[in-house]
């Protein structure tokens, strides 16, 4: 394992048995039974994950994400809601998870990050089984086709960065705590959270 990845390997190994609760639903999208209204669910539950989580990065002090990309996520997957066919109205009541607030650390940030970063892996694949599987989809790909092409690229500047700060004095532990806690709460919410039609 090269320098650059030990950080990012701690974090696969130790939160490998939490990986199973959230990975399922986005495995779900590449099963041949795959329905508009399981995208469209999915889409919603990651959506009410990501959008206050995108606010918890940006009031996050010290922190910084180079790409901007990073900052509309939960706005792509609004346009692909509406695409589906949700409301406007029905969007903007969409519940979002209450319990992910500003960080107090970059470390902390990093953890979360890494949560929601590791099922971009994936787009490429669901995208293809949803195209091919969901009738009406094709305007609605935005959030899986954010990184078409770089996903892998952006995991391993992910990595660079998670090494980065894991360097500081307790910083690793942080990001590993931080992960630990944001697969717990991803679960809980992807369980909680209901279909916005």
């Amino acid at each position: 394992m090269d320098h650059l990845s030990t950080t990012m390997h701690k974090l696969d190994e130790e939160t490998r048995e939490l990986h199973a609760d959230v990975d399922a639903y986005w495995l779900d999208l590449m099963a041949s039974g795959v329905t508009k209204e399981s995208y469209r669910l999915q889409l919603a539950r990651t959506y009410g994950f990501e959008a206050p989580l995108e606010s918890a990065l940006a009031y996050t002090k010290h922190l910084i994400i180079p790409d901007r990309r990073d900052r509309s996520r939960a706005g792509l997957i609004a346009q692909d809601l509406l695409a589906l066919g949700v409301s406007p109205s029905k969007l903007a009541s969409l519940a979002q998870c209450r319990n992910i607030a500003p960080f107090d650390a970059p470390a902390e940030a990093l953890g979360w990050k890494y949560v929601v970063e590791r099922p971009t892996q994936l787009h490429s694949a669901i995208k293809r089984n949803v195209v091919s599987r969901v009738s009406d989809s094709a305007n609605a790909l935005a959030y899986l086709s954010l990184y078409d092409g770089i996903a892998a690229a952006r995991w391993k500047q992910l990595g660079v960065l998670l090494e980065s700060v894991a360097q500081r004095p307790g910083a690793e532990q942080q990001i590993l705590d931080a992960a630990k806690t944001a697969f717990k709460c991803m679960a809980a919410w992807f369980r909680e959270a209901s279909d916005p039609t």
